[in-house]
């Protein structure tokens, strides 16, 4: 086949391909360009998912009489002008295809009116332009396009379109969206003549109203405000507290200069801050929005803007890390940021599907006074009511401990109920990062040295990596060809099962090639430190003294983390005394 130029149509029919994958990309092009018009109200009437009808009317600036056919012609844009302005974009559409796009596909009408002139004015066509003079028409300052018989000229288009409902709830969801980076803005969404948005424009002092209307209903009361400025980048927003975790990455929502992108880099950063407090099933929910330059971020990366790439993307990605991770760590136990118990629903723990640790538990234990502390750091911590203020307790006081599991506590709220070895844990874990940041974990000289039989290459990188393994605690040397001696440990772990431990770690190091080694990045370095702290922590069914449980409550309260063990599940719930009174019906 001779090569030739491809007829017009046809180009921006490929084009559209890129920029129109279904209806609800229409609607983004659209809404986007009202936006970068000034709008301060916008209208979005669909039919039959957007594929019979897509209307867009707003208040913006309009577009002048001698425009119009420009507007409508491919590579024409009233946004750049020069590649400085390419490389400094500031508004949300500034590509020049949309629109053709748009017209390509559809049966199309543009009706604008400036301020300028005396009355609006029409382009329209059924896949081309009929007419490159405008006509007159009745229209207030602003824009309106209607798009109808979405892909009407190329059917293998619109046979992959899925059913009406399913088009409609990603135009909706998607304005939603738009909605939230623009809350100066009102809007309004029907389907099929039926209203389903009515947002009115909100200040910055209201905007958690939106939020609230467009998220989940309890995502504010369980969240954190944050706005942090640091080397030319702003991050603001809302972070969800990890007992606020979701099964799905639905309750993500996040914007770069006031545009919503998806973006590795920013996803992996913000995953990463929630790492130490959140189920590996679970995800975080959040509302941010990151400000810089406009030159540190390219936006012409992708047909429909929808991914970035950033100059300094190491930088980005520590501080949005950085920002996101500490609000999170500043978190104390409190029982006015804690997620109340619910006696209404009782499957809610199921439906989570959250892993629970089972063990066979006595059918009761009594309080012990025994000499010897189970609870390892009782020796040095303060009894309740000394080192501290009364009204700094926020889990309050231990009262028992309920099956060998629970710690039961009484504070000015209500009653505490603590999983003891989801919070010794943390606390543990916690203190284990802090003393390798310092140095490294403290090892005590073992008065008996053990060997340890080991497969060959896990004593070969045992032998390598002594150094590293020091730093844990542990100092052990090579004896034989498949034989370790081990003459220290850290003292919290002494009495457990160290063998199966250090064959686990070297094991894992072999079988994974290095992945896992103790020199390797941050997060390989406190799975280690998070696998000792789990076997180190108090075990079910070992009883404490009050003693020793007050002595945990006041480590909870002191340690970062300490809402959720290093697994993502809870580590205490708070359950109010109004609670309790209707459940005795008490006042009734």
């Amino acid at each position: 086949m001779p090569i030739k130029i491809l007829a017009d149509q046809l180009i921006s029919q490929i084009a559209a391909g890129e920029v129109v994958e279904r209806p609800a990309s229409v609607v983004k092009e659209l809404v986007e360009n009202s936006l970068d018009a000034g709008a301060r109200q916008i209208e979005v009437d669909i039919g039959q998912g957007g594929l019979a009808l897509i209307r867009v009317r707003d208040d913006g600036a309009g577009i002048a009489r001698g425009e119009l056919p420009l507007a409508v012609q491919r590579h024409a844009t009233s946004k750049i002008a020069s590649l400085g302005d390419l490389e400094r974009v500031a508004s949300l559409g500034f590509r020049g295809e949309a629109l053709p796009s748009i017209l390509s596909v559809s049966r199309f009408s543009l009706t604008s009116r400036t301020a300028a002139d005396e009355h609006a004015w029409r382009v329209a066509g059924d896949g081309l332009l009929a007419s490159p003079k405008p006509e007159p028409a009745a229209y207030p300052q602003g824009t309106t396009i209607e798009v109808r018989d979405l892909f009407f000229n190329t059917p293998a288009r619109r046979k992959f379109m899925r059913a009406d409902s399913t088009e409609f709830r990603h135009i909706n969801q998607l304005l939603g969206r738009i909605a939230l980076a623009r809350y100066d803005v009102a809007f309004r969404l029907t389907h099929n003549d039926r209203r389903v948005l009515d947002l009115p424009a909100v200040s910055d002092a209201a905007r958690e109203r939106r939020i609230a209307e467009l998220t989940d209903a309890e995502f504010l009361g369980n969240a954190l405000y944050l706005d942090e400025t640091r080397q030319g980048f702003r991050l603001w927003g809302w972070i969800a507290l990890p007992s606020f975790s979701r099964p799905l990455a639905d309750l993500q929502h996040l914007y770069v200069n006031g545009r919503m992108v998806r973006d590795k880099l920013l996803a992996h950063a913000l995953r990463r801050a929630y790492a130490d407090v959140l189920h590996g099933t679970r995800f975080p929910a959040y509302v941010l929005y990151l400000e810089l330059d406009p030159a540190a971020v390219d936006v012409n990366v992708h047909p429909a803007k929808a991914e970035v790439r950033f100059r300094e993307s190491s930088k980005i990605h520590d501080f949005l890390f950085g920002a996101v991770h500490q609000a999170i760590r500043r978190v104390r136990p409190d029982p006015a940021q804690h997620h109340q118990v619910s006696f209404a629903s009782p499957v809610a723990a199921q439906q989570a599907k959250i892993p629970y640790e089972t063990a066979a538990r006595p059918q009761f234990f009594s309080l012990s006074e025994a000499a010897t502390p189970k609870y390892r750091d009782a020796e040095s911590a303060s009894p309740f009511g000394s080192a501290m203020a009364p009204g700094s307790q926020k889990l309050g006081q231990a009262i028992g401990q309920l099956l060998g599991v629970y710690i039961v506590a009484q504070n000015e709220n209500g009653l505490v109920l603590v999983d003891m070895h989801a919070a010794h844990e943390r606390v543990l874990y916690e203190r284990f990062k802090k003393q390798l940041t310092e140095g490294g974990v403290p090892a005590q000289n073992l008065l008996m040295p053990f060997t340890v039989s080991v497969a060959e290459d896990e004593a070969d990188e045992a032998e390598r990596r002594q150094a590293e393994l020091s730093r844990f605690g542990f100092v052990l040397d090579r004896s034989g060809p498949q034989t370790l001696t081990v003459r220290a440990l850290p003292p919290l772990l002494a009495g457990e099962d160290i063998v199966s431990l250090l064959r686990d770690w070297l094991g894992g190091v072999t079988e994974r090639q290095g992945a896992a080694h103790f020199s390797e990045p941050l997060d390989a370095q406190h799975r280690v430190l998070a696998d000792m702290a789990c076997r180190a922590a108090i075990k079910a069914n070992h009883a404490l003294t009050l003693q020793e449980m007050d002595a945990l409550l006041r480590d909870m309260e002191q340690t970062e983390l300490a809402n959720q063990c290093n697994h993502g599940r809870p580590t205490w719930v708070q359950v109010e005394m109004a609670q309790l009174d209707r459940l005795f019906l008490r006042g009734r």
